[in-house]
This record gives C-alpha cells, structure tokens and sequence, in this order.
C-alpha cells in the first residue's frame, strides 16, 4: 500500500500547496463565487453614492455650488457611470461566455476588473466625501476631507493587506 506522498497525482487535480484538493474547475467556480459577493457589497455602495449624486443636481441649492465644486460634481457622476459600467462587465461577460468551459478564464478577467473598479470606488468614495464637507464647511475643510480620505482608503486597502500578507508570510498559514 501507499502513501498518500507516493500515490500517483491525479493531473485533473490542482497542485498549489494551499491545503485544497479541488480541480482547477472546482477552483475557478469557488473564486467566481468570491467575486460575485465581492461584486455585491461594490454594486451596493456604488449604487447608494450614485442615487446621491443624481439627486444632488435637483437640490435647490445645486446652482450655489462655485465652478470648482460642479466641475468635481460632473467627475464624480461620471466615476459613478464607470464604477457601475465595471461592475456590470463580469456579468455580461458570464452571459457571453456560459457553457463554453471557460470560467477560469473568465476568473481571471473579472477578478482583474474588479481590482480597476476597486480603484475607480476609491476615488469615487474620496471625491464625495470632499465634494461635501468642501460644499457644507469650507474649502479648507474639503481639502482636509480629501487628504483624510486618501489616507483612510489607502491605509485600509494598500497597507492593511500588506501588512496582513506580511504577517501571514512570516508565520504558519494554519489556523
């Protein structure tokens, strides 16, 4: 009898040393399924600043806004278009692609737009939240808004996971 280290590998099973045992298939559906939930919490923030920003422009006090602050306005709607826009694509591209086995393909794709969509949410949540404190307090008050905002999504999103990986690298990966 042999061991399990012996035994002849399976080539349909996946041979990255994370611990699963599943086919390549079996691994493209369960990162598909990670990106939709991914795709969701997105779709649900993007939706919620693009209601605000479509109902900011029917406000009476829309036309007190200075140049500065409706040129940023117009920005903002249009990240709003593109957040949206990239947040669609994997499910069209899922639509296009059904039943022609090439979800890992589609994976890797979709996972790529959502990391562009991350970005352009990042800075659609920076220019809000600048575009409203600049609106309501000051501009002084904007312009810290805006750095303090950077700094958040970049500590949250950049440094927080890197730190994470770090820490992860230099320990054991078991629980």
């Amino acid at each position: 009898m042999t061991s399990d280290r012996t035994a002849p590998q399976d080539p349909r099973r996946d041979d990255r040393p994370d611990g699963r045992d599943e086919t390549p298939n079996e691994r493209a559906d369960r990162n598909w399924d990670d990106l939709l939930q991914e795709l969701r919490v997105m779709q649900t923030g993007t939706q919620i600043l693009t209601g605000f920003l479509l109902a900011v422009a029917f406000q009476p006090r829309f036309t007190d806004m200075d140049e500065l602050q409706r040129d940023l306005y117009v920005v903002l709607v249009a990240l709003a278009a593109v957040a949206t826009i990239l947040a669609l694509a994997p499910v069209g591209m899922h639509r296009a692609l059904f039943g022609r086995q090439r979800k890992p393909e589609l994976v890797r794709v979709a996972a790529r737009i959502v990391k562009i969509d991350l970005l352009v949410i990042g800075a659609l949540t920076i220019g809000v939240t600048t575009l409203i404190i600049d609106f309501a307090v000051n501009r002084t008050a904007g312009v810290i808004a805006l750095v303090a905002a950077i700094v958040g999504v970049l500590g949250l999103w950049v440094a927080l996971p890197r730190l994470v990986r770090r820490t992860l690298g230099a320990h054991d990966l078991k629980p």
